[in-house]
């Protein structure tokens, strides 16, 4: 088989595998309500929602808090997020002085409210800077999730909402956590709306 054959085998390989998960992505439908239930109101208390993870992760997390503070479709005012993967100084300097295992847990610490929405992607669920943030967060009284995937690692047993997506290719999982993101931005963009009329 040649070099181009082999390419294109594994795109179509790869759309195979993508279809296999979102063909059952209707089973994480109740937690996604959940999830999108304690933004409501994470929100409406004046809460913010606030994203971190590592590597693709953590470009999710900060595409998230973009479209929440700029806008998903909708015409609406900013919403409270932040990613906290977005300052070089604080991940540098903490990383630095202290150690990685704990650069989210001290801005939780930091900056995190009870009335907040924390959310944590993890791919592994064995991320120990996401698990020590978290549990932070718990300690605070906030409201904790987990994007998670493969069978939620220790992480499952942390946050208040897991939500483990049951399938062990990291870039599949990272899909379907964009994809309930994406929805969430939706949703709470239709609720805005609605508020406003």
């Amino acid at each position: 088989m040649s070099v181009n054959e082999q390419i294109a085998n594994s795109y179509l390989d790869s759309l195979e595998r993508h279809m296999a998960l979102f063909a059952n992505m209707a089973n994480y439908h109740k937690e996604s309500i959940e999830l999108l239930k304690a933004c409501q109101k994470t929100l409406a208390a004046g809460g913010k929602v606030i994203w971190f993870g590592n590597g693709g992760s953590a470009a999710d997390a900060q595409h998230l808090a973009a479209e929440f503070v700029v806008r998903y479709k909708l015409e609406r005012g900013p919403l409270a997020s932040i990613a906290l993967t977005t300052d070089t100084s604080i991940l540098t300097a903490h990383s630095n002085d202290y150690h990685f295992n704990t650069v989210f847990e001290r801005q939780v610490q930091a900056l995190c409210k009870p009335e907040d929405l924390v959310i944590g992607l993890t791919t592994s669920g064995t991320s120990e800077n996401i698990n020590l943030a978290l549990t932070a967060a718990n300690e605070i009284g906030a409201y904790t999730v987990a994007l998670t995937g493969r069978k939620g690692g220790d992480v499952k047993d942390i946050a208040t909402l897991p939500i483990i997506i049951d399938f062990d290719e990291t870039a599949r999982i990272q899909e379907a956590h964009m994809f309930i993101g994406h929805w969430l931005c939706e949703a709470v963009d239709f609720l805005i709306a609605e508020q406003s009329l």
